[in-house]
């Protein structure tokens, strides 16, 4: 009896460790159950439901038309190149980041994350000045790629650039480098260290980045629509042509169901190959393993890297800047402090104020869902359910922003859940988009603890909450500030779904960027590459602060 005393231990353990886990994902399934499965089923309801009756026939229709297959090819090869070139252009600059100290190093960093939180529409007509008809390749060597495939290649690695150095270099840091100097001292080429050691521990993380660059660039829209013209359109572009040109509900339903369940399986499949290849990793303050360039070797890859950022990533911010301030005596800047009673009831200028602070608010929302979903997926040796809910936490990314807009209007329009008028609508639609990136930010950090630590709190009595502040917290906390960055740059980049929800007394910056781009005249036009200039550079400061907040040494955050 006395031998099985320690087994029914555990056995105790192991259920009080699952209750809490369904307990950590209460709330985030609660959210995501009201502000996303519902508007999105209620969308598919209205698009494939008549006289109360579900006509799936509408299903094998759609199929079976021959521009919608060259919709879905085109959809997913192009997310697959994308991810592919992405990956191969950002991981030197993740090392670079992690390891190397280098003058403006903070300053840097915060420049590579402005252009994820851009909108779309700026980007691609910053990009058009660059490769378009009149452009700066055109003008100096006859060079056009506007209309082609490596015009929304190029341009989805501008934006995507961030995700890789971030997720990727947030653990790159973290990684204690003796292991691979160990194994270089035992005769491996630094090749060999580098294959044999750091790419296992940074697997999770990698396949982290490459999962959201995937699904950024799968449901790509406003990149597609500008550069790649009538020849090129992705599901996102289809949907929205179906939804707001054609008004064709039934079709944007078909599409929007066949990109839920495309998701959905590779979601599922990254989960399950991920989730094999994780690692205890041995963790070191991320502060002491960044280093002055040594050699030829790493002078060389910082020089590249700089000249990538500056080539791929500044030039085309420096486009924006300098036709903002195309108009004498900074006109555009001091025509956005008019109100015109045009496209918005307020001066544009409004835009900025609203948007910050429903950035905050949303990052908030974010920070809080996404922190205890990801306590509750910390643990390997969880059972279907818990996996399934980590597949289903990244589905807001997969699913058209359209389809989620529509939805808040026609889901979201009865008491007790009539927030047509409230201000909080525009955060939670924000969140939906945040929380992913949360999740998926500290999920590998928190992965990566070893167990016994807290295993050996809770023996000598520490509670649950103890354990989590002092084991995980000191150890997450990096993570904790890389995630609720993300958060906010991207609630202050969203447009998809808050174009269809934002009041016109409240509109945010890209929704306001759009509505000027929207309007004929060169007035309004500088005003939209003005306020992109605005959204720009409170995205630089705030990433600027955020960096010198994670360096800090002092401990107090």
């Amino acid at each position: 009896m006395d031998l099985a005393r320690p087994q029914v231990g555990r056995g105790r353990g192991r259920r009080k460790g699952n209750a809490a886990r369904l307990g950590l994902m209460a709330v985030p399934v609660a959210f995501f159950a009201v502000f996303f499965a519902y508007p999105v089923a209620a969308i598919v309801r209205r698009g494939l439901e008549t006289d109360g009756a579900w006509q799936l026939g509408r299903i094998t229709d759609v199929l079976g038309q021959s521009d919608i297959r060259h919709v879905l090819w085109f959809t997913t090869w192009q997310a697959l190149a994308s991810t592919a070139l992405t990956l191969l252009v950002g991981l030197p600059g993740a090392y670079v980041f992690a390891r190397l100290d280098f003058p403006g190093r903070q300053v840097l960093r915060a420049v590579v994350t402005v252009p994820f939180v851009l909108p779309t529409v700026v980007v691609g007509t910053a990009f058009l000045a660059l490769i378009g008809r009149g452009g700066l390749l055109d003008e100096l060597w006859g060079v056009r790629l506007d209309t082609t495939v490596w015009a929304i290649l190029l341009a989805h690695v501008f934006f995507n650039y961030a995700v890789v150095v971030r997720t990727v270099g947030g653990l790159w840091a973290g990684l204690d480098p003796r292991q691979e100097e160990a194994a270089r001292m035992l005769g491996a080429s630094p090749l060999t260290a580098w294959r044999k050691v750091t790419l296992p521990a940074l697997a999770p993380a990698v396949g982290a980045a490459a999962l959201m660059v995937f699904l950024f660039t799968f449901t790509s829209f406003g990149v597609v629509q500008i550069l790649g013209g009538p020849a090129f359109s992705t599901l996102e572009v289809e949907i929205y042509r179906q939804t707001s040109e054609i008004f064709d509900l039934a079709t944007a339903a078909v599409l929007t169901i066949l990109q839920f369940a495309a998701v959905g399986a590779i979601l599922a499949v990254h989960a399950w190959t991920v989730r094999r290849r994780e690692t205890a990793l041995k963790l070191v303050d991320a502060s002491l393993t960044a280093r002055r360039p040594r050699g030829p070797g790493q002078w060389t890859l910082l020089a590249g890297v700089l000249a990538t950022v500056a080539v791929l990533l500044v030039l085309p911010l420096a486009v924006l800047v300098q036709r903002s301030l195309a108009a004498p005596g900074f006109g555009y800047y001091r025509a956005l402090t008019n109100a015109d009673g045009g496209s918005f009831l307020v001066a544009p200028i409004h835009a900025v104020g609203t948007s910050l602070s429903y950035a905050a608010a949303a990052t908030a929302i974010a920070v809080v869902i996404g922190a205890l979903a990801a306590a509750a997926l910390t643990r390997r040796d969880a059972g279907r359910l818990v996996r399934g809910f980590d597949a289903l936490l990244m589905l807001p990314l997969g699913v058209s922003a359209v389809t989620v807009g529509f939805g808040f209007l026609i889901a979201l329009d009865r008491p007790p859940l009539d927030l047509r008028q409230s201000w909080i609508l525009v955060p939670l639609a924000q969140a939906l988009v945040g929380v992913p990136f949360v999740v998926r930010t500290m999920l590998p950090v928190l992965r990566a603890v070893d167990v016994r630590l807290r295993e050996a709190a809770a023996v000598l009595g520490a509670s649950p909450w103890r354990v989590w502040r002092e084991v995980d917290l000191p150890l997450v906390r990096r993570a904790l500030l890389i995630a609720a960055g993300f958060a906010f740059a991207v609630s202050l980049g969203e447009f998809g779904a808050t174009v269809f929800i934002a009041r016109p007394d409240s509109p945010t910056l890209p929704v306001a960027v759009a509505r000027l781009i929207g309007r004929p005249g060169d007035l309004n036009y500088g005003q939209a590459m003005a306020l992109s200039t605005i959204l720009m550079v409170v995205c630089a400061v705030a990433l600027l602060v955020l960096e010198r907040l994670r360096t800090d040494r002092s401990g107090e955050f």
